[in-house]
């Protein structure tokens, strides 16, 4: 059962969708200096929700050692963070005030059964 679109409706009157657009991760090329490039396939329109880390998201990224600004991003759909045993290096999502966004790791994956996703983003650097 698909709890989220039920409730949806009613978070998003206090915290409404965002449109953003998301760039998923289609692995990486390796220069010949050996330096690795990461690919990502063609921008693509989402609504997600972006809240603030819940105690036990914080508990969960504390041992990461990932710096800077995160927070959470519950999207419709199917979303990866840094899969290494399939090459990728997480989608990019680019919310309304064009600041780019790295999906770090998932938090909950509930596509298979309720049809969304919870990441943890990461702010990107411009130009990375």
């Amino acid at each position: 059962m698909n709890l989220h679109s039920v409730v949806a409706p009613y978070i998003g009157a206090v915290n409404p969708f965002l449109l953003c657009q998301l760039q998923p991760s289609i692995g990486y090329t390796t220069n010949p200096d050996g330096t690795q490039v990461p690919g990502y396939g063609p921008a693509q329109d989402i609504y997600c929700q972006c809240q603030a880390l819940q105690y036990n998201d914080l508990m969960q990224v504390s041992g990461l050692n990932i710096q800077g600004k995160r927070l959470a991003a519950y999207i419709i759909g199917d979303w990866n963070g840094v899969v290494r045993t399939d090459a990728k290096g997480g989608d990019i999502i680019t919310l309304p005030d064009s600041s780019e966004w790295l999906c770090a790791f998932v938090l909950e994956p509930w596509s298979h059964s309720a049809g969304w996703t919870k990441v943890c983003l990461t702010e990107q650097m411009k130009g990375s």
